[in-house]
């Protein structure tokens, strides 16, 4: 799998390292097959469905953004409105449109004015779980992918940060008392094999039941030399996403959701348009400054329908997974009915279908991630 692009190799920091800890193991809630997880969610959710007497009342949490976030929006639609607190925090980017084919010089003029280098990151505005997903080194590269991209989309080209953690901190705020809280934190961390000096890339993959996620997903495309090896320690950055579907890791970060840490997420929410809850994609360099709310820049946001995905956590029992997901689901209708009562009306299911639809038709059509 050895490609021309520079392989992922970097030395372990405290945030690599504790990762590393049990980069070999995997949840049973990951091993589990997807219709057998389904089938308790979609057992709550037609209760809770008939509680609130609406399968869609989610929708409702964030009205500013189509389906609230449920399914189907784009990357773009949170960061529509949102005042200079929130756009500050968010890593530079541009969107480009595939209406018609972009060229060197289009590009170069886009990434220009959104004050973008090389490296970046080129993503499908609406996206999910790291399709599509590349990092691209050069503008030849980046040509490459748009040519290949779906025509009359959107793609969202973005810095590249280099910083070794990443973070998805799930932010709620109830409507009647204005009172916003973090209700969950999972460190995201990308596949990675931990060099001993003696072993191939290849060797080491082949030795970690969760790196070999890798080459077992079809909708991915390895960034590195198999050959290669590693000095011992040394992390090797296998993909650019930290998604499950490759090999990523989630652990559950809770400790890290502090005041401080609450008060510059609830800052950036107050800043969007109608936003009530959802997921705040960073990255950054320092746990401790995480959790003092420092040091951390937003890549993503994603809205109701973001996944609770501390709960893959390999540390976490099955029952204490699921109990953590049903927990959001509670809170996410609780919170939909509180905006309802405010005047604002979920989508319809038929509506939401299409929306669905439309987005598993464009992900079946994206380059591979890398």
């Amino acid at each position: 799998m050895k490609t021309s692009s520079p392989s992922f190799e970097i030395v372990a920091t405290n945030v690599a390292l504790e990762s590393s800890l049990g980069n070999q193991r995997t949840s049973l809630i990951e091993r589990m097959p997807k219709w057998l997880i389904c089938i308790p969610l979609a057992v709550q959710w037609l209760w809770l469905s008939l509680r609130y007497l609406s399968p869609t009342l989610p929708s409702a949490v964030n009205p500013a953004i189509p389906s609230g976030g449920l399914v189907g929006e784009g990357k773009l639609d949170y960061f529509n409105g949102i005042g200079p607190r929130a756009r500050q925090a968010i890593a530079d980017f541009c969107a480009v449109s595939t209406h018609r084919q972009p060229t060197r010089l289009s590009l170069t003029k886009k990434m220009r004015a959104a004050n973008l280098v090389f490296p970046i990151i080129a993503k499908p505005n609406l996206g999910l779980c790291g399709f599509g997903v590349q990092r691209l080194d050069n503008m030849d590269a980046l040509l490459a992918y748009c040519a290949v991209f779906p025509r009359n989309e959107t793609i969202v080209l973005q810095r590249y940060l280099n910083a070794e953690g990443e973070a998805g901190i799930f932010y709620l705020r109830d409507p009647d008392t204005d009172i916003g809280e973090l209700i969950g934190l999972a460190l995201r961390h990308s596949p990675q094999v931990i060099g001993d000096g003696i072993h191939t890339i290849g060797e080491l993959i082949d030795a970690d039941p969760r790196a070999r996620r890798l080459l077992q997903s079809p909708k991915h495309r390895g960034n590195f030399d198999c050959t290669q090896v590693p000095e011992r320690g040394v992390s090797v950055r296998l993909a650019t996403i930290g998604s499950t579907r490759v090999g990523g890791l989630y652990c559950n970060g809770a400790r890290l959701m502090t005041s401080q840490l609450l008060a510059a997420i609830d800052a950036i929410a107050r800043d969007m348009p109608s936003f009530h809850g959802g997921r705040f994609d960073v990255r950054f360099d320092d746990l401790d400054e995480l959790a003092a709310g420092r040091g951390f820049t937003i890549i993503e946001i994603n809205g109701a329908g973001s996944e609770a995905i501390e709960a893959w956590d390999p540390a976490i029992g099955l029952f204490t997974a699921f109990r953590m997901i049903f927990a959001k689901q509670r809170r996410l209708f609780a919170l939909g009915h509180q905006m309802r009562r405010r005047g604002y009306r979920p989508i319809g299911l038929l509506a939401l279908a299409r929306f669905y639809q439309r987005q598993q038709k464009l992900i079946a059509q994206y380059p591979p991630s890398n």
